[in-house]
């Protein structure tokens, strides 16, 4: 399958970031400034998407590089991320930008928007795939966590995938999991 080995090289390249882009990038340039690890329950049932199926848990790895602006005492990141099946169904890699906001105490969320390449089908008859409509979608996500330590946080992470009615089939895809952060 040619999306599969194109979404593979994808995860080559992004991979290597989540160990070997040093927290300290130029001085004035984009840092690593967290990255989170998790497990993902794929296509979750009855939110967004508002049926299920795929099966499977997705692994998820997340890049937050340094804040790039601020708006209400929160800052926005740009965000770099993928999310692999744990079967034969749909695995994503993702680009965006995450609006984060901490309270006092360690309390965090987060609501981001940004694209994702997948390696789903765009239209099928198979009754347990999703339609997706196009090779690219939105990606939104949305996360609520707690710091407990200066550098790590748990959180519970929700994306959703769709098309946004841009093509003829739009089933969207929705994933919900736990992540564990380290802050640099």
């Amino acid at each position: 399958m040619m999306m599969r080995k194109s979404l593979t090289a994808a995860l080559c390249l992004i991979l290597p970031l989540f160990g070997a882009v040093p927290a300290h990038a130029q001085e004035g340039g984009l840092k690593v400034y967290e990255i989170s690890l998790g497990l993902l329950d794929h296509d979750t049932d009855n939110l967004w998407s508002g049926f299920s199926r795929e099966e499977g848990v997705d692994l998820n790895a997340e890049m937050l590089l340094s804040p790039v602006g601020s708006l209400f005492n929160g800052d926005f990141h740009p965000a770099i991320g993928l999310s692999v099946n744990s079967g034969d169904d749909t695995s994503k890699a993702y680009a965006g930008l995450r609006w984060r906001y901490e309270l006092e105490g360690g309390v965090f969320f987060g609501l981001g928007l940004g694209a994702a390449i997948h390696d789903g089908e765009t239209e099928t008859r198979a009754a347990d795939k999703k339609e997706l409509g196009s090779r690219v979608l939105f990606h939104i996500p949305a996360e609520v966590g707690y710091r407990f330590t200066e550098n790590y946080t748990a959180s519970l992470y929700f994306d959703h995938i769709s098309n946004a009615y841009l093509a003829d089939q739009n089933e969207g895809l929705d994933t919900l999991g736990l992540r564990i952060g380290y802050r640099f």
